[in-house]
């Protein structure tokens, strides 16, 4: 239990990185709790969507290199903010290169956070 929520919270804190710092994100909500259920929503994402779209897209992924799951990061930030838009704790992207932004931001922070806390995640 400790491991989701600490994914949780990384996925939480790219989110809010991303709407910080790239421009054309704008949030609908500033509150820390709005960020806090985007990340469920970006996190249940990841979890039921990202593997059928790998599945579907993988000789695309194949034939890339694996540059093209960069597009499904991007598919998937801008999803979660159409979603969340919906719950009022959502954001809105202005085209394809702040979304494609957005969603690197949102992989590189949780990259180095989940590097950061890699013991705490394993449960050791």
């Amino acid at each position: 239990m400790t491991r989701f929520f600490l994914r949780w919270l990384i996925n939480a804190v790219g989110l809010y990185a991303a709407v910080a710092f790239v421009p054309g994100i704008r949030p609908e909500s500033s509150n820390w709790l709005s960020f806090v259920w985007l990340a469920l929503i970006f996190g249940l994402l990841n979890a039921l969507v990202r593997p059928l779209l790998k599945f579907l897209t993988c000789p695309l992924i194949i034939l890339t290199l694996g540059v093209f799951t960069l597009m499904i990061n991007t598919f998937l930030f801008w999803l979660a903010g159409i979603i969340g838009t919906n719950f009022h704790v959502g954001f809105t992207v202005d085209g394809f290169w702040p979304a494609f932004l957005g969603g690197l931001v949102v992989s590189l922070v949780s990259l180095v956070l989940t590097t950061v806390f890699k013991d705490e995640i394993k449960g050791k």
